[in-house]
């Protein structure tokens, strides 16, 4: 402000005094004023860039959001996956299937391969067997949405649905075993005998495997894994599988239970 508009001011104010304490215009006074010094430009350019940063940002540095690591992990995997050429797979499939749900989950589920569904939407147990199996997960308290990751032994679909040769296994089992790296599951569920063949090397059926627990050592962790029938050959021959798969899950079910 200059000097000339703060003596402005302050005559008017004496102005009022005056009005106010008598009626009486009092002798005009001459005030000292002298005009105000530019802000120094160091202070200038450090308080206009900070209130920019705050303006640009609109959050403190503490509302950042936090990085979630697994999550970043498990993109770069999807993406490699996404481009893999390594087997003959890469060549018939519509789109790769590397698996979903939470990043912390309680329990992995892993299914042989996906089908025409999952190979058109790229999401896994999507068709029919994959319905049946979010209602199994369902009866004892999981689901892939808020407690389960579920993904497979091969992340593209073998023509026709039929079992993944060994060396398409072999091909994709890096990425699996990457995947159950990074996600650190309580638990390992597996459904069927490519599952079961695929992970375990099992040489036995899932009738001669399921119904017990078995440790599966991966680095340095110990994981229980669990078998059971694969979700299809439950809507095939319920007679057959159904009462068994609900015997396993229940298994899976105290085991969980007994952590608490």
């Amino acid at each position: 402000m200059t000097a000339n508009d703060k003596q402005k001011i302050a005559s008017f104010l004496d102005l009022a005094r005056d009005s106010i304490s008598s009626g009486y215009r009092s002798e005009k006074t001459e005030y000292n004023f002298s005009d105000d010094t530019a802000m120094p430009s160091q202070f200038i350019n450090q308080n206009d860039e900070s209130a920019n940063k705050k303006e640009n940002t609109n959050q403190s540095d503490d509302q950042a959001a936090p990085v979630n690591i697994e999550r970043q992990t498990l993109d770069k995997i999807a993406a490699e996956i996404k481009t893999c050429s390594n087997c003959p797979l890469a060549s018939t499939r519509s789109n790769t299937v590397p698996g979903e749900g939470v990043t912390n989950p309680l329990v992995m589920v892993i299914g042989e391969g996906p089908g025409a569904d999952e190979d058109k939407q790229g999401r896994p147990f999507v068709g029919k067997a994959g319905q049946y199996l979010d209602k199994m997960l369902i009866s004892i308290n999981l689901s892939r949405t808020t407690n389960c990751f579920i993904a497979n032994i091969v992340k593209c679909r073998p023509p026709n649905n039929r079992d993944p040769h060994p060396e398409e296994r072999d091909a994709c089992a890096h990425f699996l075993k990457r995947q159950i790296e990074t996600l650190k599951p309580k638990f390992i569920l597996l459904v069927g005998n490519v599952a079961a063949q695929g992970l375990l090397n099992a040489k036995e059926p899932v009738g001669k495997i399921h119904g017990k627990f078995i440790d599966y050592k991966i680095g340095s962790m110990t994981i229980p894994l669990i078998v059971t029938y694969h979700p299809a050959a439950v809507l095939r021959d319920e007679a057959a599988y159904k009462r068994p798969v609900w015997e396993d899950l229940k298994l899976l079910r105290d085991k969980i239970a007994s952590l608490n």
